[in-house]
This record gives structure tokens, C-alpha cells and sequence, in this order.
């Protein structure tokens, strides 16, 4: 993971550790989101960068509070906006 649990849950403002799983599939699954948006693999960075992080922490808490009703196109176009001059023009 290219960010942390806690700073996830910081982020989120969750202090009990019951959905922990849940959270931490939530941070997979965003991580591959900024990947797709990104077109390459977070690896390549150096030190992610905090914009980066940043997208990462929306899309968890998109996925996370909004889980039943989620608007991936909107998500996708949120991402596309926070992360635009990291992203290469192919993969």
C-alpha cells in the first residue's frame, strides 16, 4: 500500500478498528484506480507524491461513505482532474 491504514482512517475520521478490512480493500481498489488514471504503476514514483496520496484518500472515501450508491463516472472525473499533470499519455 502506498499509503497508510491509519492515514486512511485519519482521513476518513474512523477511529475504531472493526472495518479495518474493509478499509484496506477500499485502499487496493483506489490505489488501482490512480494507477488506471495515472497510466502507470504507483511503484515508479520515487516518493508518491501528496496530491497523489490525496487522490488515493478521496477515492477511499467515495468508496468508503458512498459504497451502495456510487457514481464511478463522477469519481473517475474527480480523479482525472486531481491527478492530470502526473498522467502520461499512454500506458
Amino acid at each position: 500500500m502506498f499509503v497508510t491504514l491509519e492515514d486512511t482512517k485519519a482521513w476518513l475520521r474512523v477511529e475504531a478498528s472493526d472495518e479495518d478490512a474493509l478499509i484496506e480493500s477500499f485502499i487496493a481498489a483506489a490505489e488501482d484506480m490512480v494507477e488506471g488514471i495515472l497510466r502507470f504503476p504507483l511503484f515508479e514514483f520515487a516518493d508518491v507524491p501528496e496530491p497523489v496520496k490525496h487522490a488515493i484518500y478521496f477515492a477511499v472515501s467515495k468508496l468508503y461513505e458512498e459504497r451502495n450508491e456510487l457514481n464511478t463516472g463522477s469519481l473517475t472525473e474527480v480523479l482525472k482532474a486531481l491527478l492530470f499533470s502526473y498522467r502520461r499519455v499512454e500506458w
